[in-house]
């Protein structure tokens, strides 16, 4: 159909980053191509509002049209493409989210520049005596931090690094376990920023209520928390993932991209104790919770609640880096383990190591934006669902179609924004506005695919702030954690299916049903890959044996 042509700018920037190992080229050369489908179509790509939304101009076909419409623009081309880049730095939400992560840098590079960071790993490292704890340790500090993915990626990468380096940990397995504890847990989490994001999408009665009953139904981000456990207690890794962790532990090459980078690392200090990076740390992690509160109306006489899940994020997050920044001055400063210059330094170098990742997401914010906005890629793709008469297998098709659009366009609140109010509009409501357990379970895998495309794309802002937290080569983290999103979103796709077929016999029953069917999946595959990466390994060793002989 004519609306698979709005598939090829993410399928074109994604493909090429993957073929070519370059991100901002690719990013760059997926808005291009956005800005030309928009442009040759007259400007206009978009007819009816909503799900119900088509593509029009040189798509467009029927009375008083042709196939296509050639309106070849070289100028409307650039400046849609320009437009689209400016625009995205330019929103007051990216452009918080922007500022928090240079603030971060800078709060980053003056812990390690006073010893802080050096301290607390040699800390760290005698608490913490095997890898295995490492991992452990990582995952629960990630589960933790619920109530933000942004400030879960950052601060969990700055918190766990020197632990995780030494014991051998690379830093695409690092990078997978933030990501993996970052959009998952967030999704489940009720008093989050997401929490409120599939809620206001809803339009049943007590929607809070029925959000804390689709919990249980996302697979996804369950599943993923589960096995990050399972895959700490047993050491299990396969694929590209086991290819860096063998790498590091054999070798000690961990994938820093700071180390690979012309840029002098920043020379740790030596007078540094442990506090000097856990008071920060502190101190960000209270003042980014209270600037939430306070930005929702908490300090205002609304409940904490209502404040939490309003709140403006990156305006609270800048609050606590900002907090965070002044007490390191006052640290710092007055015992003189970094002098004033050292100190102004540090806030350039800290800036500097976050360009990448700015680059990534400017260009990243662009392509989502012309995906969404000037092709509508969510709408035309769930138009195509419309009228469906197999609604026992909606759920697994929202899933599968929550993946794909989430992927594509790099955001799971977009995608849960089309599919929640569709899922509504397939299925209606109960007499009184109330959802029924099929419902439940669609808008609970519309939210997991969502989930799976966000933690699977490369230009997700989640999936950037993942490889930058733990500072990771962005195309390295995406395709190692790639089969690992792979595996899990498999088993989801038989749960949802058994999910919607089990659907009539209630709530608890098809919960119980779906959730045997995911558990017996999620062990199969783990043994399975245990049992191959055994049989693998013994056949590597047979040519080593005989040579001795």
């Amino acid at each position: 159909m004519v609306q698979v042509l709005v598939l090829l700018p993410p399928i074109i920037a994604i493909g090429l980053a993957l073929i070519t190992k370059e991100v901002y080229s690719s990013l760059f050369i997926g808005v291009v191509v956005g800005a030309i489908l928009f442009v040759l179509s007259g400007g206009s790509t978009v007819v009816g509002e909503g799900e119900a939304a088509v593509v029009q101009g040189f798509f467009q076909t029927g009375a008083g049209h042709t196939s296509f419409e050639w309106n070849f623009d070289i100028m409307g081309m650039v400046e849609t493409s320009l437009g689209k880049i400016i625009d995205g730095v330019a929103d007051p939400y990216n452009a918080g989210i922007l500022l928090f992560l240079v603030l971060l840098g800078m709060l980053v590079a003056l812990v390690t520049k006073a010893g802080g960071s050096r301290a607390y790993g040699e800390w760290a490292s005698s608490k913490i005596k095997s890898k295995r704890a490492a991992l452990l340790a990582t995952s629960a500090l990630g589960v933790i931090i619920f109530i933000d993915d942004y400030f879960n990626c950052l601060t969990v990468g700055t918190v766990m690094r020197p632990i995780t380096d030494k014991h051998k940990v690379s830093r695409a397995k690092l990078s997978y376990i933030i990501d993996a504890t970052a959009a998952p847990v967030c999704i489940i989490a009720p008093v989050s920023s997401w929490g409120a994001a599939v809620t206001s999408s809803m339009s049943v009665n007590d929607a809070f209520t029925v959000f804390l009953q689709t919990i249980p139904f996302n697979f996804y981000a369950l599943l993923t928390i589960i096995f990050l456990v399972v895959m700490a207690l047993m050491r299990v890794d396969f694929g590209p993932m086991k290819e860096a962790e063998d790498l590091a532990e054999q070798t000690g090459e961990l994938g820093d991209i700071q180390a690979k980078s012309a840029e002098a690392p920043i020379e740790a200090g030596a007078k540094g104790t442990v506090w000097d990076l856990i008071v920060p740390i502190i101190v960000l992690i209270i003042c980014s919770v209270l600037g939430m509160v306070y930005t929702g109306g908490g300090f205002s006489g609304v409940d904490f609640l209502t404040a939490f899940t309003n709140c403006d994020a990156p305006t609270a997050l800048n609050y606590g880096a900002l907090a965070a920044l002044l007490c390191t001055a006052i640290m710092y400063l007055p015992r003189k383990i970094i002098g004033p210059r050292d100190f102004m330094d540090s806030l350039v170098q800290g800036f500097k190591s976050m360009v990448p990742a700015i680059c990534i997401l400017a260009l990243a914010w662009a392509l989502g934006g012309i995906c969404r906005n000037e092709l509508n890629l969510g709408g035309n793709i769930a138009v195509l669902l419309e009228g469906s008469s197999f609604l026992m297998f909606m759920p697994v098709v929202l899933f599968i179609l929550g993946a794909f659009i989430g992927f594509a366009t790099g955001t799971s609140w977009g995608t849960m924004a089309i599919l929640i109010p569709l899922s509504e509009g397939i299925f209606g409501l109960q007499d009184g506005g109330e959802a029924t357990t099929l419902l439940i379970i669609c808008i609970a895998a519309a939210a997991a695919g969502a989930v799976l495309g966000d933690h699977a794309s490369p230009i997700s802002d989640t999936t950037i702030m993942a490889s930058t937290g733990a500072q990771c080569d962005h195309l390295q983290h995406v395709s190692t954690q790639l089969p690992y999103v792979m595996l899990i979103g498999s088993i989801c796709i038989v749960t949802f299916l058994v999910a919607g077929l089990t659907a009539s016999l209630g709530y608890g029953l098809s919960l119980a049903i779906s959730w045997l069917v995911a558990a017996l999946g999620l062990c199969g595959a783990v043994f399975g890959i245990r049992i191959y990466e055994r049989k693998k390994k013994a056949a590597a060793q047979v040519p080593d044996t005989a040579e001795k002989k």
